[in-house]
């Protein structure tokens, strides 16, 4: 295994990047620590929707390591047509990460300690947006929320939207008021050359179901596990590979990019009878941030 840089060994809140060239494969690592605390602390979220936010977090975490611009972003939101969960919005942009989730509390205490992916969102989709930068431009793709885990619902998205087989595995636990999430998306890549046979087309390439057959081998103790480093895990996977290329992505830190000067430019755009409403007798209009809970007075 090689590194492209020189650095030390990656435990967590930084993605890993790893290729096998030999295979035709690419791969994300990553496992939240501290940066998901921040997030999950700007509400008191109960258990099940605590757990839910991180494994989302995790995903967008993945999905974001794959940018290749620091302008692009991009963006996962699940909702649902009156579910216990109404709005479940994450992203990333640049190792900025944040997320949050809307729910019904009183609905939710009906479903018990651990509700399933369909009892929380009922029938709902899933939409994961990328922001190019530049002349990329944006694309999204939207899939039914189904299967046991977010993860799941993620891989029909590359099959369905970008054609890319896909596996994603992903941990979370929760220890008293301490969250423990980490994740892996591994990915065979298409052959677009003209007059090739395009790989992504056949969901039971060899390469890819060997790389597949490996990578389920990860057990989710291992992925939590905070003294495994993420190269480590690498390794434990894929050691009889020729070769295998890792490089550490963006440290992640909670990217809220909330403040009176960003509202007051999104109040401008509304027009001045709208504004009036909103103000209160002081002339100040209160914004509530749902990111980080914190309310930003703007005279507007």
């Amino acid at each position: 295994m090689t590194n492209d840089v020189d650095a030390a060994e990656t435990f967590s809140d930084k993605p890993l990047a790893f290729t096998i060239p030999s295979r035709d494969a690419r791969g994300r690592l990553v496992r939240l620590d501290s940066v998901l605390q921040e997030i999950l602390s700007a509400h008191d979220y109960p258990a099940p929707i605590a757990l839910l936010l991180a494994e989302a977090l995790v995903i967008a975490s993945l999905l974001g390591s794959l940018l290749k611009d620091d302008d692009a972003q991009v963006t996962m939101q699940a909702q649902t047509e009156a579910g216990t969960v109404r709005l479940l919005v994450c992203d990333y942009r640049a190792g900025e990460l944040r997320g949050y989730v809307d729910f019904d509390r009183e609905r939710l205490a009906e479903l018990g300690a651990n509700p399933s992916l369909f009892a929380l969102f009922g029938k709902g989709f899933l939409a994961i947006t990328f922001d190019g930068a530049g002349k990329q431009g944006r694309y999204q793709g939207i899939v039914p929320l189904e299967g046991e885990t977010l993860g799941e619902a993620c891989e029909t998205y590359f099959v369905q939207s970008e054609q890319v087989p896909s596996l994603i595995k992903t941990a979370v636990r929760l220890d008293g008021d301490t969250c423990s999430a980490a994740g892996l998306l591994v990915q065979h890549l298409p052959e677009g050359e003209e007059g090739r046979e395009r790989l992504h087309t056949r969901l039971d390439h060899p390469e890819w179901e060997h790389v597949m057959a490996l990578a389920t081998t990860l057990r989710h103790e291992e992925l939590l596990d905070p003294e495994l480093s993420l190269e480590a895990i690498v390794w434990r996977l894929f050691h009889e590979e020729t070769e295998v290329r890792t490089i550490a992505g963006h440290s992640l830190v909670r990217g809220c990019r909330c403040s009176p000067e960003h509202y007051r430019d999104v109040l401008m755009k509304f027009p001045e009878e709208e504004r009036a409403e909103m103000r209160d007798d002081e002339g100040i209009i209160t914004v509530d941030c749902a990111f980080c809970s914190r309310k930003f007075p703007v005279a507007a």
